[in-house]
């Protein structure tokens, strides 16, 4: 090669290094996680969202990095973290942990795409305005959460059917609310009688707990909240600890030692929200993409508390059942 061609190639070549430099420094989308309770009481459920990222073709610290905002179980926070998070700004909004979660992102930003996970009905808590065409900026997954607790009941009464005061833990802080007339029909239909319990803090847990017996509570349905999701393990033990038959929403609460549960897929759920995200972040917009309606359900029974409790497995149960933890 002669001296002048050599030249020539060493300045093409280096007058490109600054091109590449700056296409590689390129800012990575940015993506708002927002949840009611700490990432970190629920790895599971974000290894699930980073997964559907990732089957997006979006890898965390390669091609979009997230920025987390937890309220720590605290519904007043999360205006304030949906707000800064819409500041930063980022590209799109993962509002997790609950509809509570959907609502402040709405409140806070009508341009940003939000992504949600709702265990309530989207449309009733005013989140979107169709399942089908959710219109605005907001769209997805719903787990069905409240809608499967007329289901629980008739499970509670087939496993415990000598159950008839049964008591219905709530958290009336939350914007979302069981279906109680339903919930009472079916009750009716059952022969049960409902005690509603209100819980809103840890010490509210302990006192409703401790009051089950005085109020001659034979059998539990824990609804679901995010409140009581960030706190399972201890509402397992404050089960066992009265002696209690409790029916879970998710299979969470039976893997960690509670009797029975029944409701769709919490991981599943999570890992559809974060493709969601990552269809947004290809430029698909929040209105045209239908709101997820969760299909995969699960029921779990845990035969070593039955045993612990005194109580024998129906066959009814066990033949329904997609997992029993021996």
């Amino acid at each position: 090669m002669q001296r002048r061609e050599l030249i020539t190639l060493l300045g093409g070549t280096a007058a490109s290094w600054p091109f590449a430099a700056r296409a590689q420094q390129q800012p990575l989308p940015v993506v708002g996680y927002l949840s009611f309770t700490s990432p970190d009481e629920r790895p599971t459920l974000l290894a699930a969202f980073r997964q559907g990222l990732a089957e997006a073709g979006f890898v965390v610290g390669h091609n979009v990095t997230i920025e987390y905002r937890s309220a720590a179980g605290s519904y007043g926070r999360l205006p304030v973290l949906a707000a800064e998070l819409a500041k930063i700004p980022v590209a799109v909004i993962a509002a997790t942990g609950g509809e509570a979660s959907g609502l402040a992102a709405k409140a806070a930003t009508s341009q940003i795409p939000i992504v949600f996970t709702s265990g309530s009905d989207a449309v009733k808590g005013g989140l979107v305005a169709s399942l089908n065409r959710p219109g605005g900026n907001v769209t997805g997954v719903s787990l069905l959460g409240y809608e499967l607790d007329s289901k629980r009941l008739q499970l509670l009464h087939e496993l415990v059917p000598h159950a008839v005061t049964v008591g219905v833990l709530l958290n009336s802080k939350s914007p979302a609310q069981p279906n109680l007339p339903e919930m009472k029909a079916a009750a009716d239909a059952n022969g049960q009688r409902l005690v509603i319990l209100d819980a809103q803090t840890d010490a509210d847990l302990e006192a409703t707990f401790a009051s089950l017996p005085s109020r001659a509570v034979d059998a539990l349905l824990v609804t679901t909240n995010p409140f009581f999701e960030g706190r399972r393990d201890h509402v397992v033990a404050l089960a066992m600890r009265y002696s209690v038959p409790a029916l879970y929403a998710w299979r969470e609460y039976t893997v960690a030692g509670g009797l029975i549960s029944y409701g769709t897929s919490f991981t599943e759920s999570y890992r559809q929200a974060g493709l969601y995200v990552g269809r947004v972040l290809k430029g698909e917009k929040p209105s045209d993409l239908p709101v997820v309606q969760a299909t995969k359900f699960e029921l779990l029974v845990n035969a070593k508390t039955a045993k612990a409790l005194g109580l024998t497995l129906p066959p009814s149960i066990l033949v329904a059942a997609d997992e029993v933890i021996e």
